[in-house]
């Protein structure tokens, strides 16, 4: 996954523009023959397809939002190679039409490689962001690859029938890929709202943060830098257009940096270049020289249970944030040993010593040592005093382990290797409210770390949080619904919370609470409802009509949650009958009307749901007069809201002939 312009390519006609890496998806001007082509023509045309297919085939790994569609498309270029072959074999010459057709060809197939190339290279970030944006872009290319095939002139160019048949066998697949349901990621799509629209910090959104990180494959700081990167080109690129979104992207990219322990900069001025090698341009430092987390050159390279080699500080800090995993290799590593690699050392040392290159200082590690070791004694302390028969003592020494807890992962580590879930799981059944409160709070904090998720849940922590939930001040309410939606970022604890009557004190929270609470609880049943049963447990626990309640209280500013939440419910026949008892095929149509553009695509996405499993959705939504409004979004609305529209139109259209 490196940041490479392959040397030697042909730029050709290709403009490279647009976002990120984004080459835009303009149609090209192509120079059709206007004359018999000259058998030149024809090798340039074809050889130029030729590399085309090449370049696509030598891509490496596609960024994950957008995986699958560069696979297939990657695959179904490859598959053409037999066609070109024959082409290029076939002994008469080619005719103008026909090479106007391969020149179509070539156009679409050089629109597919720049897509292809930003998904491999852009920013993880800004894929994930315009996702939809992308698959109208994938869905461009389909129809106009389909095209160029169906009007090649297969008898003309002397194509045999086995490839033929290959051929339109391609070109029905990607007709159909054209006319393919959206597959979004709807967790994805909720946590990035989430996320792009929280205004203020909380320890809770770290859960959305860690999960967003795993799915971009951005927890890695090694990946970080590479993303860094990326995200600068997209800054430059962009210039001063679209900040908001700039800058949206950027904080996403620092709170990622911040939950991998990174140190967090400027992507718009400081360089990412090794810090050792700013003043010293001129040197190659031999590749296995440099930690691959800090991409430094190594002063005290050790060996890890994988057989990788890192720099010990660096590497300690991946093991003391939680991590139990090779940050290269991915692998579990069977013990958290560190051993000295003497022999890279002095190769390093050697090198150093020939080409004059002075080792950068690193702090002096006894001092780091004796903090940490002060550290954890305070907080070993601190979880002693939590079993204390002084209330006060317990009390305070609670308060401060919740505090330490939000600071830092380390502390969160630190927390747990002195054994300070179980009791403070255990001080959650506490007759002190404030002790409650902080006890919560603490283990919503340490619930951050994957690690530490399991060692709360296997201390048979829900019950009483769940219990909190109920009967607890609204503080404590508050992060007892954080908490929840923190701990069932584990599939086993969405069950465990569902079956634990979990979801009934979350509605209530939505219904009664205060802003702050509502949007917690939110947060927690959109989580829990990606579970089927608890879709039910959810509908038969009354949630249908608080949300109905946040769509017609815009002021709020809960439209496009509660409407993320309404989208999972109605794919579940009991939730698309409770959905059809209110009003609300109203509600959406005056969302689709006059909401903001993301309100309209969300609310354009639960009519098509509703409407294409039940005609008299449709009906109702016309009788309300949606056709107009739609017809508006189609041409003004997001790219996933035009789809959306332009789907909801078709099932009108087909409703009105019935």
């Amino acid at each position: 996954m490196q940041m490479v312009v392959m040397d030697g390519e042909r730029e050709g006609d290709e403009r490279e523009s647009g976002e990120g890496g984004v080459a835009a998806l303009e149609e090209e001007e192509i120079d059709l023959p206007t004359s018999s082509s000259s058998p030149v023509e024809e090798i340039d045309v074809i050889q130029e397809i030729f590399s085309v297919i090449e370049f696509v085939a030598q891509l490496g790994d596609y960024r994950r939002t957008q995986r699958k569609e560069c696979y297939n498309l990657a695959r179904r270029m490859k598959l053409m190679l037999p066609l070109l072959e024959e082409i290029r074999d076939y002994d008469s010459p080619i005719n103008e039409a026909a090479l106007a057709s391969l020149c179509c060809l070539k156009k679409a197939l050089v629109m597919a490689k720049k897509l292809l190339r930003t998904c491999n290279e852009g920013s993880k970030i800004y894929l994930a962001y315009e996702m939809e944006s992308f698959m109208i872009r994938f869905h461009a290319i389909y129809e106009k690859l389909s095209q160029a095939l169906e009007d090649l002139p297969y008898d003309e160019l002397g194509i045999s029938d086995e490839v033929r048949e290959q051929i339109e066998l391609m070109g029905v697949q990607l007709k159909r890929a054209k006319r393919r349901t959206d597959t979004q990621d709807i967790e994805l799509a909720m946590d990035m709202m989430v996320v792009f629209s929280k205004k203020e910090d909380r320890n809770a959104d770290s859960a959305i943060i860690e999960r967003l990180a795993k799915k971009l494959d951005l927890h890695c700081v090694e990946d970080l830098k590479i993303e860094t990167i990326s995200v600068r080109n997209l800054v430059k690129e962009r210039g001063s257009q679209n900040l908001e979104s700039t800058q949206q992207i950027i904080d996403l990219l620092d709170k990622f940096k911040q939950v991998a322990g990174m140190e967090i900069t400027d992507v718009r001025v400081d360089p990412v270049m090794p810090k050792s090698l700013e003043k010293c341009q001129s040197f190659v430092i031999p590749h296995e020289f440099l930690c691959p987390i800090t991409l430094e050159i190594m002063t005290n390279p050790v060996i890890v249970a994988s057989g990788q080699t890192y720099e010990r500080e660096s590497i300690q800090k991946w093991i003391d944030s939680g991590h139990r995993t090779c940050p290269k290799t991915r692998q579990t590593l069977a013990h958290l040993s560190l051993a000295p690699n003497f022999a890279l050392k002095n190769l390093i040392e050697q090198w150093c010593e020939k080409n004059k290159f002075r080792l950068p200082k690193k702090d002096d590690q006894s001092s780091k040592e004796c903090s940490t070791t002060e550290h954890e004694e305070e907080i070993s302390a601190l979880v002693e005093q939590l079993s204390s028969s002084k209330l006060e003592l317990q009390r305070e020494a609670v308060k401060k382990i919740r505090m330490l807890s939000k600071e830092s992962p380390e502390n969160r580590i630190l927390v747990a290797n002195c054994g300070g879930i179980p009791p403070l799981v255990q001080l959650l059944s506490y007759p002190d409210r404030k002790i409650k409160e902080h006890a919560v709070t603490a283990l919503l904090n340490l619930s951050i770390d994957e690690t530490n998720k399991k060692l709360i849940t296997k201390e048979q922590a829900i019950p009483p949080i769940i219990e909190i939930l109920q009967s607890g001040s609204n503080e404590a309410r508050e992060n007892s619904a954080a908490a929840l939606f923190s701990l069932s970022m584990l599939d086993e604890n969405k069950v465990t919370i569902g079956l634990s009557d979990g979801i009934p004190p979350l509605v209530d929270l939505l219904q009664n609470g205060t802003i702050r609470g509502k949007k917690d609880a939110a947060t927690a049943l959109f989580n829990l409802s990606l579970n089927q049963s608890n879709k039910v447990r959810a509908i038969d626990a009354g949630i249908v009509q608080p949300l109905h309640h946040l769509l017609e209280e815009r002021n709020l500013g809960m439209v496009d949650e509660a409407l993320s939440i309404f989208l999972l419910l109605v794919t579940h026949p009991e939730g698309r009958q409770k959905i059809g008892q209110l009003s609300f095929i109203e509600t959406l149509v005056e969302i689709i009307r006059e909401g903001t553009c993301k309100n309209k695509e969300c609310a354009t996405a639960v009519l098509l749901e509703l409407g294409s499993n039940n005609s008299n959705f449709i009906l109702a939504a016309l009788q309300y007069g949606v056709y107009e409004h739609l017809s508006e979004i189609t041409q003004t609305g997001t790219s996933r809201a035009q789809r959306k529209a332009n789907a909801l139109l078709q099932l009108m259209s087909k409703s009105e002939q019935l």
